[in-house]
């Protein structure tokens, strides 16, 4: 399974995060609603509220499940960025790896 992270302008994510789930691209997907990015963009510096979601998905989804985040984001280039966790409770991770349900 992976753990995708994801920031999204706040009044997309929570839409974001239920099309995911409802399309069972991913078993789940936390919202934490403001978090503030600093980053560079086309050569300035920038500085936004965004939401970051915690994507929770199975290693064999994960590469429609960044296609279709893709289409669904707002961004030109969307952070997505996918973790594989080195343990943890293993009837969750189960869980994932079936697509949740």
């Amino acid at each position: 399974m992976h753990i995708v992270l994801i920031t999204a302008p706040c009044d997309r994510a929570d839409d974001l995060a239920r099309s995911l789930v409802a399309e069972r691209c991913c078993a789940c997907v936390n919202v934490v609603p403001r978090v503030t990015s600093h980053y560079l963009w086309e050569g300035q510096q920038e500085e936004d509220a965004e939401a970051l979601l915690i994507a929770k998905v199975a290693a064999d989804r994960l590469e429609d499940f960044t296609a279709r985040v893709r289409a669904l984001h707002p961004y030109a280039v969307p952070e997505i960025l996918a973790l594989a966790p080195t343990g943890g409770n293993p009837d969750y991770i189960a869980w994932v790896r079936r697509g949740g349900g």
